[in-house]
């Protein structure tokens, strides 16, 4: 006897609207309470509870408790990659499109994907770590680190040698929902990035995945790869 995966339990808990929002409430990697993933849904605190252990049953969620509050996050990177990948399903365009709200432009711009970085800017830096021939694509959505590109990381302050690679690879192409590319993930993408918020180059916004470039980390982008702010807008 074989066994297959529930993929229609899973489709199921993502389809409601509800539930889709608190998801993509936790897709930068931060937990968050129950009332703030409410506020997210657009839902009373009693519905949110339904959905969030519906969510927790299924697998999609993890929880924390800290004292007498519990913090909901996503139960790891795999269900990120589910999400952003069934994100970018659909038409890349459509005929007539309504403008963007600032928000939304500033997800496209820059983001956290889970715990990469994500939108416009995470583009930019994976073309440029490909143009310098610091990585190159491989087979199985893998990026292969180069002899230069590990000596690139180390000057960056990165000890590439210690980082433990997962069972997909030191480094994991990850298809951009927004722009249709693939950016950088993988340990060594999240290693990058923790290393760019470390240095002052980006920072979180406090009530989204929006992260924003600090003038320093311009200079940071300039210097390494070319990239202008103004290229991107």
């Amino acid at each position: 006897m074989t066994t297959q995966p529930n993929i229609a339990a899973v489709a199921f808990l993502i389809a409601d609207p509800a539930r889709v929002a608190m998801l993509s409430a936790l897709l930068d990697g931060r937990a968050r309470p129950a009332g703030e993933l409410a506020y997210a849904a657009g839902v009373t605190a009693q519905t949110a509870s339904s959905h969030l252990g519906k969510l927790l049953a299924g697998g999609l969620l993890a929880v924390e408790t800290e004292g007498r509050h519990r913090y909901y996050r996503l139960a790891g990177p795999h269900v990120a990659l589910a999400l952003e990948t069934l994100a970018s399903i659909g038409p890349a365009e459509s005929v007539r499109r309504k403008p963007l709200t600032r928000d939304a432009q500033k997800l496209r711009f820059a983001r956290c994907c889970y715990d990469h970085l994500a939108g416009r800017v995470g583009i930019a830096v994976t073309h440029g770590l490909l143009e310098k021939g610091f990585l190159v694509a491989a087979e199985k959505k893998r990026f292969e680190l180069t002899p230069d590109g590990a000596e690139w990381f180390d000057r960056m302050g990165m000890n590439t040698a210690s980082i433990r690679p997962t069972r997909y690879g030191l480094a994991r192409q990850c298809l951009d929902w927004t722009e249709r590319e693939h950016h950088l993930a993988g340990p060594l993408g999240v290693h990058l990035t923790n290393l760019l918020f470390a240095e002052g180059c980006m920072r979180r916004a406090p009530s989204s995945r929006a992260v924003d470039v600090t003038p320093k980390g311009w200079k940071v982008l300039k210097e390494h790869f070319g990239i202008q702010q103004q290229a991107l807008l």
